[in-house]
């Protein structure tokens, strides 16, 4: 017996050092952690529990049979963070670059299922050079398992994938599959063709970050949901985050003490609303009166910023934030601002977080680019998201609903539990100006002085249209607040709604936008 236990002992302290201390030396010397070390600060002390230590490939070509690690370039266990239970996993650099192998598809896919069996999270740090090209189409099947687990799984629990190295070709399509992408600024990049591939195919030539680091996954790509700058930063990101979402689809977010006032009003909202209707104003400002002081987590911030999503909370309680974004594009709606809506309310709504939306919309942007890009599917998903959510919403007209985007904002016939506005609301089919030289068009042709007389019709139509009080008194708003009332009455309303149920009809699932 006492052989065998020093055996183990002598396993186990290899795998402890993965792919050896030259190469741990080597990744402190680019500025990385290893895998254990990440798992250390992710996790709660001595709350990991490792599967899967002493498994290792095997492959004997292409001298891989003297190329055997303890682990195979993957940590993979359960632990706890803050108390809460989940499962992880962190590829190690060290062995053989992380390279992907069937033996890490089978600890990944082990701990998926795990996730899903014990509803609980599943957060993986990345960190590989891709696919093991030693093992062929074993290491391309064995993405296969992965991805099919990443998919069934889907809303079942939350899913974030930490990026903190490379991750290129299939290797990608699993931090895509999952919930929320964080990318650690300097270290991380993702791309399905590398530099070398697309110089050589296309001629371009761009370097790795250029082509697939933070910056351009944060502000063009959207892939990326958050940019940290460090290692560290990004794990702190992922508990942070994570305290905003529940264990499961089963269960309601994790409320946190109440630590701010109910009943507490800013009377700085009754005059943020600028007089001039064209100028600007940060939403931000907006969330943060409203919301729980230093509680809102914007995702998604550096993509598409004329609209704004994120987590926050209301009186302790989680929920998610949608809103228009006036100090940028007016807050019109395109394709990208789209997107970033519909997928935010579909997350929202898989883990039972309510929805707050704060309209200041002129409508979608018009443009050839955005007609030819598809404006008109990708506009649809905001309707179809709203429509499929079953969770607690509540909009809020802050100043202009105009047409297609009053109806996609969580309007009443979008299911809405609660619509309320503010008096400075424009809620009408178009713009006054527009609307007048429709309306109109015969009476200024024969006019002496059209500009007068379209003026005086302008005039006319605001006065009608152009305040929350119409919609009001035929009942598609609920109610109009004072600005500095929004937030008690959000609360004593979601306070109500929590309770609510509603069931969408049977089916096996909805085609969605695409």
């Amino acid at each position: 017996m006492t052989d065998f236990l020093t055996a183990l002992r002598e396993l186990r302290e290899k795998a402890l050092l993965g792919g050896g201390g030259k190469r741990i030396e080597q990744q402190h010397e680019r500025g990385k952690l290893t895998a254990r070390e990440r798992l250390a600060l992710l996790l709660d002390e001595g709350s990991f529990q490792e599967f899967g230590a002493l498994a290792t490939h095997n492959i004997t070509d292409f001298g891989m049979a003297d190329q055997r690690f303890p682990g195979d370039g993957i940590v993979t266990g359960l632990g706890k963070i803050n108390g809460r239970r989940v499962a992880v996993f962190a590829q190690d650099f060290t062995v053989l670059g992380g390279s992907f192998s069937e033996v890490q598809s089978q600890k990944i896919c082990r701990i998926q299922d795990m996730a899903l069996e014990s509803g609980i999270p599943l957060i993986g740090l990345n960190d590989s050079g891709g696919a093991r090209i030693q093992e062929g189409v074993r290491s391309l099947a064995a993405y296969g398992e992965v991805f099919q687990r990443n998919v069934l799984a889907s809303g079942g629990g939350p899913k974030i994938s930490v990026m903190l190295g490379p991750c290129a070709g299939g290797a990608v399509y699993s931090p895509a599959l999952t919930d929320f992408v964080i990318m650690a600024q300097d270290t991380s990049f993702m791309f399905l063709t590398g530099p070398e591939v697309i110089r050589a195919v296309t001629g371009e030539k761009v370097s790795p970050t250029d082509l697939g680091g933070p910056g351009i996954h944060s502000s063009k790509s959207g892939v990326a949901h958050f940019v940290a700058g460090s290692e560290q930063a990004a794990i702190s990101m992922a508990k942070l985050l994570l305290s905003y979402l529940p264990q499961n689809n089963t269960e309601d977010p994790p409320q946190v003490a109440p630590y701010d006032s109910p009943d507490r009003m800013e009377e700085f909202l009754n005059t943020i609303v600028p007089a001039d209707e064209n100028e600007p104003y940060d939403i931000r400002a907006v969330i943060e009166a409203v919301c729980d002081r230093d509680s809102f987590l914007e995702v998604h911030a550096e993509f598409a910023p004329n609209a704004v999503v994120g987590f926050a909370r209301l009186d302790g309680y989680a929920v998610g934030i949608v809103a228009n974004q006036p100090a940028c594009m007016a807050g019109a709606l395109n394709i990208d601002a789209s997107d970033k809506i519909s997928r935010f309310i579909r997350t929202c709504d898989a883990y039972n977080i309510p929805l707050i939306t704060l309209v200041d919309c002129p409508g979608f942007l018009p443009g050839i680019d955005q007609e030819y890009g598809g404006v008109i599917r990708h506009g649809a998903k905001i309707i179809y998201a709203y429509t499929e959510a079953t969770v607690p919403k509540i909009s809020i007209v802050i100043r202009k609903a105009i047409g297609g985007s009053y109806v996609a904002m969580s309007s009443k016939q979008m299911r809405n539990d609660l619509a309320y506005a503010w008096p400075t609301a424009q809620i009408a089919v178009m713009g006054a100006e527009g609307a007048v030289r429709i309306l109109y068009r015969q009476e200024l042709a024969k006019a002496a002085d059209p500009a007068a007389m379209e003026q005086a019709f302008v005039a006319e139509y605001r006065q009608k249209f152009f305040n929350p009080f119409r919609a009001a008194d035929l009942g598609q708003i609920d109610e109009v607040v004072e600005p500095r009332e929004t937030r008690p009455r959000l609360i004593r309303a979601l306070e109500v709604l929590r309770t609510k149920v509603q069931q969408n009809p049977t089916k096996k699932h909805g085609l969605a936008p695409e």
